[in-house]
């Protein structure tokens, strides 16, 4: 490097040094995009502690609650189904999750170290299955569901869900897998492992990050699809809880707006704590952090 370029690259990381100048390019946009990012949350929370009289009314801070009440809360766990919901949300996603990340696991692998004819043309396709709109699936999968005779039952959305989460688990994982050096499994092959060996001592064990991101990918999808679960089930118990909210708190033209709120506050919070819980091995799977 020259001495020109390094005294560039000084003045370069200077630039952020005066305070106005860090306001400005640094904080400034860092506090408008927490403030609209954060907005829903905060507007969820305050409506899901105020009272009707306080919801109905035109008079008062709209963003501020005078008389905070838990009887939305009280409603929602004990005068509805939403603990079953709940229940129900949480089965799905986890057993839809752990099947498709077993499967995206044998297909990554399978297509970047197996190296068999056609693999990268398969690995194509099945990332374009991924982009094929649930809303042209659920047709003929509703038609199959009915003739296996697993309408409105938990089984019928574990099964549908991998058809969109192995297509996307797969392809991120293979973009990890082929972070990993292949001269690794080389000198296991040298030294006698099988692949289901290398497999399960050597690749797994380093693509952890990758697993945990795609798994998180995957748990997030379950938990808030949507259009699947709307179909396949119609009894208010074995509902899911995106559609159990919107289904059965809103009656007619009746919106139950402190409910509502806070059913989506309380379920969104799994997927955030699991989001925060796991950001650094969620970063690391995105970007591959093996190195040579």
């Amino acid at each position: 490097m020259s001495a020109s370029q390094a005294k560039v690259d000084v003045v370069g990381m200077a630039y952020l040094e005066s305070v106005p100048r860090k306001l400005v390019t640094v904080y400034l946009p860092l506090a408008v995009f927490l403030v609209v990012l954060l907005f829903p949350f905060y507007w969820m929370a305050i409506t899901s502690v105020k009272p009707d009289a306080e919801l109905l009314s035109r008079e008062g801070n709209p963003f501020w609650v005078i008389a905070p009440t838990i009887h939305h809360f009280h409603k929602l766990l004990f005068d509805t189904s939403y603990p079953q919901w709940l229940w129900n949300t949480l089965l799905v996603s986890v057993v839809s999750t752990f099947a498709s990340l077993a499967c995206s696991v044998f297909a990554a692998y399978a297509i970047e170290r197996l190296r068999f004819k056609g693999a990268r043309q398969m690995g194509l396709a099945i990332f374009l299955a991924y982009l094929v709109p649930p809303s042209i699936l659920f047709i003929p999968l509703a038609n199959v569901v009915f003739n296996l005779g697993m309408f409105d039952t938990r089984l019928a959305l574990i099964l549908t869900y991998p058809t969109f989460l192995i297509p996307f688990c797969t392809w991120l994982l293979m973009g990890y897998f082929r972070s990993i050096p292949a001269e690794l499994e080389e000198c296991a092959l040298i030294d006698g492992a099988s692949r289901w060996q290398i497999l399960v001592k050597i690749v797994l064990p380093l693509a952890v990050p990758g697993l945990i991101s795609a798994g998180i990918f995957a748990f997030t999808l379950s938990w808030n699809e949507f259009i699947y679960a709307l179909t396949f089930v119609s009894s208010s118990e074995i509902k899911t809880l995106p559609v159990g909210v919107v289904t059965e708190l809103v009656q007619g033209d009746v919106y139950q707006w402190g409910p509502l709120m806070a059913g989506a506050l309380l379920g969104s919070l799994p997927v955030a704590f699991i989001y925060s819980f796991f950001v650094e091995y969620y970063v690391s799977g995105l970007t591959g952090s093996v190195k040579e």
